[in-house]
């Protein structure tokens, strides 16, 4: 059974940093993608960044050159590391994978994916 397990949300002020961990059981070996989503209030989930299992990734336009996602596969551990925080930025962080192999423009629609998080809160104050 799969299962994906956030952490590492919090609280921080503009312009710091924080690393979001996921763990990621099952999904080292063969096709899969794993991204992460964020939904803030009143808001529809979006799709920020996405790896896939050749280490190809993905950013949405609104954190590109800020965050940066990865893979630790001997940890079984996604991240996202973020930088350079906005009070924009504040919003429910989710972990999210597929075993489909998806086409480069579907990779950021939460549709795509089957498996995932509970969410992690990260709130940035100006």
């Amino acid at each position: 059974q799969v299962q994906l397990v956030e952490s590492g949300g919090g609280s921080v002020q503009a312009g710091g940093s924080l690393r979001l961990s996921c763990a990621t059981s099952g999904y080292t070996r063969g096709t899969y993608c794993l991204a992460w989503f964020r939904q803030a209030p009143g808001k529809e989930r979006e799709g920020i960044a996405v790896i896939d299992n050749n280490g190809y990734t993905s950013y949405a336009d609104s954190v590109k050159g800020r965050f940066t996602i990865s893979q630790d596969n001997a940890k079984n551990t996604l991240y996202l590391q973020m930088d350079s925080l906005k009070p924009e930025d504040t919003a429910v962080y989710y972990c999210a994978a597929t075993r489909v192999y998806l086409a480069l423009a579907s990779r950021l629609r939460s549709s795509a994916y089957n498996d995932w998080g509970q969410g992690t809160q990260v709130t940035v104050s100006s």
